[in-house]
């Protein structure tokens, strides 16, 4: 099994920064994918950023030029840098995973969520 951590969201004045991690512990062997949904109130889950395990990076159109994808694979932490943050950022964000785990077989799952809240 895996668990998930996530850190790293807050309140923060439109043009700031945050950065999310999402940290991993348990039987990984490596990670496949990553990524990033944010889910504003009244608004549809929104997929932010995608880093396949090959390392292509997709971004949403929204987010394109100002957030960041990374990762530590010797860590098992994810991140999602966001910076010149905009108030229609706001939302919990999601890191959701897919590990390699150490039988062979693969897991995947969401994180707990964390709340960035952007005033403008």
């Amino acid at each position: 099994q895996v668990h998930l951590v996530e850190s790293g969201g807050g309140l923060v004045q439109a043009g700031g920064s945050l950065r999310l991690s999402c940290a991993a512990s348990g039987s990984i062997t490596r990670i496949n994918t990553m990524e990033w949904y944010r889910q504003a109130p009244g608004k549809q889950r929104e997929l932010v950023a995608e880093m396949t395990r090959g390392g292509s990076i997709n971004y949403a159109n929204s987010v394109k030029g100002r957030f960041t994808i990374s990762r530590d694979n010797a860590k098992n932490i994810e991140y999602l840098q966001m910076n010149r943050l905009k108030p229609e950022d706001t939302g919990v964000y999601y890191c959701y995973p897919e590990y390699l785990i150490e039988n062979g077989s693969t897991w995947s799952g969401r994180g707990q969520g964390t709340q960035v809240t952007v005033s403008s």
